[in-house]
């Protein structure tokens, strides 16, 4: 057991040093609106109060100031617990390329995060499937995967160096089938809103 410790603080170490990866603990809730509305109109609300997601990501840096612009690109992966009704669970892993656009003004700085990939989830979300039947639709455990996000540097606005590269965002985790590209999935996806904070070392 010691070993084990004494190899995880080595790894961490070696990690930090390289400072090429980062680390997100989020929260969210499905979303009642259509990612189109969400981002054209600004319109948010829970589709309902009782469903949740945890999700942790993790992420390696693969090319910083990418074409010497202010754009950072990143390999990610996450695992997701969504917490269903009466209790079921359904477990997700999402695989993305995700680029920040980082915005820096007054030693502060803001990131735009897009993020293309794939999801799968070991069942179907009550949210997809309701939206399925609206639409007399297909579901699918398996569809495409975008990772949305809005965040700003916690040690930066604090004056603090200890929370550099410590990010409080806004993440919006979207599902589809890409307007039936994927399964025939043309309705059937899923929005979640969700609250994160992020590490980078």
């Amino acid at each position: 057991m010691k070993k084990i410790v004494l190899f995880l603080f080595l790894a961490m170490g070696l990690m930090a040093a390289q400072n090429n990866y980062s680390l997100r603990f989020a929260v969210g809730k499905p979303s009642y609106y259509s990612l189109g509305d969400i981002l054209a109109k600004g319109e948010f609300g829970n589709y309902r109060n009782d469903l949740h997601v945890y999700n942790i990501d993790g992420g390696y840096l693969l090319k910083k100031d990418l074409f010497d612009w202010p754009l950072d690109i990143y390999a990610k992966g996450g695992l997701s617990y969504y917490d269903e009704p009466a209790g079921k669970s359904i477990y997700g892993a999402d695989i993305y390329i995700k680029a920040y656009y980082n915005i820096d003004f007054y030693k502060n700085r803001v990131r735009f995060g897009f993020g293309e990939g794939v999801s799968y989830n070991s069942g179907i979300l009550e949210v997809e499937r309701v939206d399925a039947q609206i639409h007399n639709d297909n579901t699918s455990h398996f569809l495409n995967y975008l990772d949305i996000s809005l965040d700003f540097d916690l040690g930066k606005l604090l004056k603090n160096k200890a929370l550099d590269e410590t990010y409080i965002g806004f993440l919006i985790k979207h599902r589809s089938g890409i307007f039936g590209t994927i399964h025939n999935v043309k309705h059937g996806g899923s929005n979640y809103e969700s609250l994160y904070i992020e590490k980078n070392f």
